[in-house]
């Protein structure tokens, strides 16, 4: 049986080693830093889950009623985190997409064609098959993502 970790949070990089790097962002790209944009890399780094743009809005909306950040920051935001592979986001198509920090391990994920959740997992076996199959076929894999897409055991049930 392999060794199968699901719902985890293994944070690899600090949070003030990636507020410093989103610094040297904003600043390579001639924007400057404010509290909106830190409290957008905060609660993305504290969060577990996977946040649309707008879940993301209301979760700063609540947590900071009179922080005054506009969808539209949260938006410009996370597309410059995906561009600088700060972020990594799933697509939903209609529904969109939804992000995460890219600053934890590798994992794959399983997605709910029902109600949408996604269930995060590490499979070492799996992740050895995929080196073996790149050095094989003479590919350097430098990045990749499994996305795997069902039922979940409450909507089966349902």
């Amino acid at each position: 049986m392999p060794d199968l970790k699901t719902n985890f949070r293994d944070k690899t990089v600090e949070y003030t080693q990636l507020l410093s790097d989103f610094k040297i962002l904003l600043k390579e790209n001639g924007l400057k830093f404010t509290i909106q944009r830190e409290v957008i890399l905060e609660t993305l780094y504290n969060s577990n889950e996977h946040l649309t743009p707008e879940s993301l809005h209301n979760l700063i909306q609540e947590k900071f009623p009179n922080l005054n950040t506009g969808i539209a920051t949260v938006y410009r935001t996370l597309s410059l985190l995906e561009e600088s592979d700060m972020v990594t986001s799933l697509s939903f198509g209609a529904q969109g997409k939804k992000y995460e920090l890219g600053a934890k391990s590798h994992h794959d994920h399983f997605i709910c064609t029902v109600c949408g959740v996604i269930i995060e997992f590490v499979d070492e076996e799996i992740e050895e098959r995929q080196r073996k199959i790149a050095k094989e076929l003479d590919f350097e894999m430098r990045d990749h993502s499994m996305q795997i897409y069902g039922i979940c055991k409450n909507c089966k049930t349902k």
